[in-house]
């Protein structure tokens, strides 16, 4: 098995792990949310003294998180067309599903390629974020 691959442009993760591992001709990407490397700050989040969330704008946390996982695929030596699998966690399935399926379709405008796609809602995630991916891809081109 091949080590773990990090991207010198998506976010540093917030645990212990790499933002990707290559297996056979597969690409695994640990979830990926919107924040920006080198900064704790969340496109799109507004928080009060205690970090708590009070406002949030879905839009722009999807631009960031599809950018994010471009870095991810691009340092591992595959592309945004090789997705192959997408798991998405959203923090708010009533609010933020229509806007969020909206904005996948642009990135995904051809049915014939689109990735297989399994939405769920969670309680929370590891920072306050309100979208995260888990991707697998192919490699090459």
């Amino acid at each position: 098995m091949n080590a773990g691959i990090n991207s010198n442009q998506a976010p540093e993760p917030v645990g212990s792990y790499p933002h990707a591992r290559k297996v056979g001709n597969l690409l695994f990407l640990s979830g990926v949310g919107p924040r920006k490397r080198g900064s704790k700050e969340i496109p799109g989040v507004t928080l009060d003294e205690n970090r708590n969330v009070i406002a949030y704008n879905i839009e722009e946390q999807c631009h960031s998180v599809f950018q994010n996982v471009k870095f991810v695929l691009e340092a591992s030596g595959s592309r945004w067309e090789n997705l192959v699998d997408v798991t998405v966690y959203l923090t708010n399935m009533k609010n933020d599903f229509a806007t969020f399926n909206k904005i996948y379709a642009q990135y995904f405008p051809n049915p014939e390629t689109q990735p297989c796609r399994t939405t769920v809602e969670i309680n929370a995630l590891p920072t306050p974020i309100a979208i995260e991916l888990k991707c697998i891809a192919i490699l090459g081109s």
